[in-house]
């Protein structure tokens, strides 16, 4: 252990960490003769009281994050905190009910081939309701090249194909910025690895404690789960305990690197000779520099606008603080409308909501985005955000490769046209832009069309864990089925933005990325242009002055459906 592990280890709190350790032994040797039936039992007990404790967790978050209770912007809370966590936990229960009739979560899923050697796996739309809630919406999973569908169907099921082995302790690191990361995280490590968790909450989020402890009763009354809140040197404590086999972290590869090689010189060190101080197998999932890419077209004034308020919603989502939040916007510099769409988005960044910095070290990282560039502009009500223009390719901005966790977005110009444009941008994306977790490409349907195969190998060159095109790579985040991480290969030495994935309630194994798509246009221009999408400007974009209350609808009628609620889903939908 470290010197700050061995200071609490005969400590009041050392001691209380170690019997819980004890605690969570007992409870994997109960989970290993606990049934398919029983654990999902487990997860509709989990989802009720989601339901029941929804507005709650909502209150406290929006707390957390100083908003106001009657802001458009609680929908954030709704969206990205109860709803992910119900319908992930509906999701993992259809896939132990596939297994418990002796069928692959897969069994009936349309799969299809995809570029390189690859399949596919259509996991949105799935439903009647899919086609209805997110119509014009779609989700696929490519998988890694070589793996065929007999392979796929086999695999899937992970740690639930065999549920009597199970996999030791495993501790989760939850992050401080979407409230629904850490719980989603635990279910992950239960049921894809079979391992019960101590979960150690990031301090800014301590204040959810009492409503995760009701949602977490069912797990933690059978010694499966247990929750911890304080300082760094109980996070040290945890990752180092010996009765601990596994880590799982959200955060940055700073982070990372500080826990699995060390601190300050000797960290950096160790991390040249790969000669980790952490003993023990970390998973995680990390931010990076995330790039949206807009490929020219002919857009209308409308096209203009509304996608300036994509690019601001990606950008300014919880205020900035997302692993997947843009931070570097890449246009042609030969497009004609290239203005005109650089002018609304500055005026996109600089109209929606002012907001806390909530975020610890905000301030400072915005201040070092305008001493690093001296051109820098300030827009918003409080001068609160930063853009960078005027950026050259090649060159070593600090922009490019460490992440801002703050509202500062980056805009980058490439001489390049047509399909060299797109075959351009991929590569600075892939290697000028650190990390690999989300990548946005924005364009027009008819650029797409026109692209052709063009367009199908942007998709599949860019090394990326998910992949959006017109809608955010948070809808990626959103979609419970989809895994959520990098892109794999990374490793402890060169992390880039993590090593596994989380959420892929259908317990796909060897997956490589997720590709999401929206249409280009809310209704109804959509249906007027011929996109045929009945979907609204969608309940996550920051300038939807309806967002909360439609996050709240959608929450409650994934909690209990009704055609009554989906009727109010859409008259909300229609006022934002």
């Amino acid at each position: 252990m470290t010197d700050i592990s061995l200071g609490i280890s005969r400590t009041p709190l050392g001691l209380a960490i170690d019997a819980a350790m004890i605690e969570l032994e007992r409870g994997e040797s109960a989970w290993a003769l606990t049934g398919l039936h029983d654990r999902r039992g487990v997860l509709a007990d989990i989802r009720e009281l989601v339901r029941v404790h929804a507005d709650e967790w909502v209150t406290i978050a929006a707390t957390i994050k100083e908003l106001d209770p009657q802001s458009p912007l609680v929908g954030e809370e709704w969206l990205s905190g109860p709803y992910p966590l119900l319908t992930n936990a509906d999701a993992l229960a259809e896939s132990l009910a596939a297994l418990e009739r002796g069928r692959s979560p897969l069994a009936g899923s349309n799969i299809t081939a995809a570029p390189g050697n690859r399949i596919r796996i259509q996991i949105l739309p799935d439903s009647v309701t899919d086609n209805i809630l997110l119509n014009g919406f779609t989700a696929e999973v490519w998988l890694q090249p070589g793996i065929d569908k007999v392979r796929a169907l086999a695999a899937a099921g992970l740690g639930q194909l065999h549920p009597e082995k199970t996999a030791g302790i495993g501790v989760v690191l939850g992050a401080g910025n979407i409230t629904s990361i850490a719980p989603l995280d635990v279910l992950y490590e239960i049921y894809a690895h079979n391992r019960v968790v101590a979960l150690k909450l990031s301090p800014v989020m301590d204040p959810l404690l009492p409503v995760l402890e009701k949602i977490f009763a069912p797990l933690i009354e059978r010694n499966i789960v247990r929750i911890f809140t304080g300082g760094a040197e109980v996070g040290e404590y945890l990752v180092n305990h010996d009765l601990v086999a596994h880590v799982h972290m959200t955060g940055s590869a700073a982070t990372h690197d500080a826990i699995v090689f060390g601190a300050e010189d000797q960290g950096t060190q160790r991390k040249v000779e790969n000669s980790p101080l952490l003993d023990k197998p970390i998973t995680s999932e990390l931010g990076g520099v995330s790039p949206t890419i807009v490929f020219p077209g002919k857009w209308s004034s409308a096209d203009l606008r509304y996608q300036a308020e994509h690019v601001a919603t990606q950008r300014l989502h919880n205020g900035g603080y997302n692993c997947v939040a843009a931070q570097i916007l890449v246009v042609s510099s030969t497009w004609t409308q290239k203005d005109q769409f650089l002018r609304e988005v500055r005026e996109a960044l600089d109209r929606a909501p002012t907001r806390a910095a909530y975020y610890p070290g905000s301030d400072g990282r915005l201040l070092s985005a305008l001493k690093q560039f001296p051109d820098a502009q300030t827009v918003g009500r409080k001068n609160e955000r930063v853009i960078c223009s005027g950026l050259r390719r090649g060159e070593d901005h600090p922009i490019f490769h460490e992440e801002y966790f703050a509202p500062v977005l980056g805009i980058i110009e490439l001489p390049f046209s047509g399909v060299e444009f797109a075959r351009e941008a991929v590569e600075f994306a892939n290697s000028e832009c650190a990390g690999t977790l989300g990548v946005n490409i924005i364009a027009h349907p008819a650029t797409i069309r026109s692209y052709g195969q063009a367009f199908d190998s942007a998709v599949a060159n860019l090394r990326y864990g998910t992949i959006a095109v017109n809608t955010w790579t948070g809808f990626g985040y959103l979609t419970a089925k989809a895994p959520w991480g990098s892109f794999p290969g990374h490793t402890l030495a060169d992390v880039q933005s993590g090593i596994g994935v989380v959420h892929n309630s259908l317990l796909i194994g060897h997956t490589e990325r997720t590709v999401v798509r929206g249409p280009f246009r809310p209704a109804p221009r959509s249906v007027l242009a011929g996109e045929f999408s009945l979907s609204p400007r969608p309940p996550w974009f920051v300038t939807n002055t309806a967002a909360a209350t439609t996050a709240r609808k959608l929450t409650e009628y994934v909690g209990s459906p009704s055609l009554r609620k989906m009727l109010g889903i859409f008259l909300s939908s229609l006022r934002g």
